[in-house]
């Protein structure tokens, strides 16, 4: 474990942890903020944006604070190798994965673009395999996209966003934008976690950048 810390590195697929068939708990209470089923299936006309920016405790927070047009959010592991990993494995730096946050979101009252600009502003997106105090591959910044839509408008978004970025001082994005593979949910003690410790740890921080608005059109 210490060598993820000094020099975090990503683990190739031959190299992950080899996981479980069946995730080890099942997640059935409601989102404790928003009321609302932590999986789906989902209500007809919502869609889905995953993000990694850090520490998934403040993440999720971040983004179930936008209020209107979020139906849920939950967090979990995603972009990794192994599945259905356990905590203690992802922290490892053994399965490939980082911590990531599950956006359930109305199209037609919240954007992709406002998603995305929320993404970018909440972290410091440079950091490479870490997010401030937090060292590790699981700490990585990350954007998982469902449709080929959200792939282009997080790549523009990117491109609007070094930039400012560059004019802080600050180096070249390092987050990665891909499309979505397995999104494997957190344990039930981690979600909604600062809202159940409104003392809480929470590692993230934006840089004071701002990311232009309508950086792109999408529906999602």
């Amino acid at each position: 474990m210490s060598f993820f810390r000094l020099k975090p590195e990503l683990v190739t697929a031959a190299q992950a942890l080899p996981g479980r068939a069946e995730p080890a708990f099942r997640l059935t209470d409601p989102h404790t903020v928003l009321g609302h089923p932590l999986t789906g299936p989902y209500p007809a006309g919502l869609e889905t944006a995953d993000f990694g920016l850090g520490c998934f405790w403040g993440a999720e927070r971040t983004f179930w604070r936008l209020g209107d047009g979020i139906f849920t959010t939950l967090v979990g592991y995603q972009g990794g190798h192994t599945p259905n990993p356990t905590y203690d494995e992802v922290c490892s730096g053994r399965t490939g994965h980082t911590e990531a946050v599950r956006v359930v979101y109305d199209p037609a009252v919240i954007s992709y673009d406002t998603l995305l600009k929320t993404f970018w502003e909440a972290h410091d997106p440079t950091q490479g395999f870490r997010q401030g105090n937090d060292v590790g591959t699981q700490y990585r910044s990350a954007i998982y996209t469902h449709t080929p839509a959200q792939q282009a408008a997080a790549e523009a978004s990117r491109d609007a966003f070094q930039p400012a970025l560059s004019a802080l001082g600050l180096g070249p994005i390092t987050t990665e934008i891909l499309p979505a593979g397995p999104f494997y949910p957190a344990e039930p003690y981690h979600q909604q976690y600062l809202d159940r410790n409104i003392n809480g740890y929470c590692g993230i921080g934006g840089t004071g950048a701002t990311c232009p608005i309508g950086v792109a059109k999408t529906d999602g």
